[in-house]
């Protein structure tokens, strides 16, 4: 055999194994990758997460006021034994606000801190069915009296979802009492309904519509922003981010409240097992 055929007979040896190992390499990397933006869709996933969400909204107060904020919420897992996992959901605050009660000035600081715990079944039911309930808590960590209740709250929480295909559909809610605090602050009688749906495709893109509607028990009024979001799980070297945009529209809001259209983004670093 001359050598020019011999290094072609060792190209192509070469190349077969490549050309029939590496679709299925990639296709796993996605399947992995698309497991993991759907666990991202459940909020009690066995899966460590640290999203930094940002939110800009306006129209606050006679002066036309505006709002950023920015949510620092790690979710940690705890496995409790061989059936069941608690799930710790935390969310920080970092405003940034401009006259949003008339002419109020401009605050920075932290807002309250909002804790949850959700026991959860590692396993879903017969039917499918995700679940979790357990306490959440009202911590008044604001830096400021415009940032925060000044009141120590407690109350239930619970969330369902079913996933299904690349189809997550679910309810989250809670609702927190006021039990402590600075007396001459309001009472806090809050209750937080979310419910959702998202579409996951095979390249671990997620579409999301949610509302994150609260309603004020003490004042008899609705919050009621409506969200629309596209996210992308991608790869850092191992280092699995999603990176998430979208839009809300405020289809109720207290007076004085916000108003329109507002925008969120958000980053999310992922640390499975």
């Amino acid at each position: 055999m001359k050598l020019e055929d011999a290094m072609k007979v060792t190209l192509v040896m070469t190349l077969i194994p490549c050309l029939t190992i590496a679709p299925t390499g990639i296709a796993q990397a996605w399947e992995a990758d698309t497991d993991l933006a759907k666990k991202l869709s459940n909020p009690v996933a066995s899966l460590i997460s640290v999203p930094f969400q940002f939110n800009y909204d306006h129209g606050f107060g006679p002066d036309n006021g505006n709002r950023e904020t920015l949510n620092i919420q790690p979710v940690i897992p705890f496995s409790l034994n061989e059936n069941w996992n608690v799930i710790s959901r935390t969310i920080v605050p970092v405003i940034w606000q401009d006259d949003i009660a008339g002419p109020s000035g401009s605050q920075f600081g932290i807002g309250d801190t909002t804790q949850s715990f959700f026991f959860s079944p590692k396993e879903p039911t017969a039917g499918g069915i995700i679940w979790g309930a357990g306490p959440a808590f009202l911590l008044p960590t604001a830096t400021d009296d415009f940032l925060g209740s000044g009141k120590f709250g407690i109350g239930p929480t619970a969330v369902v979802l079913k996933q299904e295909g690349p189809w997550t559909v679910g309810a989250l809610a809670n609702h927190i009492w006021s039990v402590a605090g600075e007396g001459d602050r309001p009472d806090v009688s809050s209750t937080f309904l979310q419910p959702f749906v998202s579409y996951t495709t095979s390249d671990a893109w997620t579409f999301t519509l949610n509302t994150e509607s609260t309603y004020n028990w003490e004042d008899e009024q609705w919050s009621v922003p409506i969200n629309f979001q596209v996210s992308k799980l991608v790869r850092f070297d191992k280092q699995p981010v999603s990176f998430t945009a979208g839009a809300r529209y405020w289809a109720a809001a207290p007076e004085n409240g916000p108003e329109g259209w507002g925008f969120r983004v958000a980053m999310t670093f992922l640390f499975p097992k």
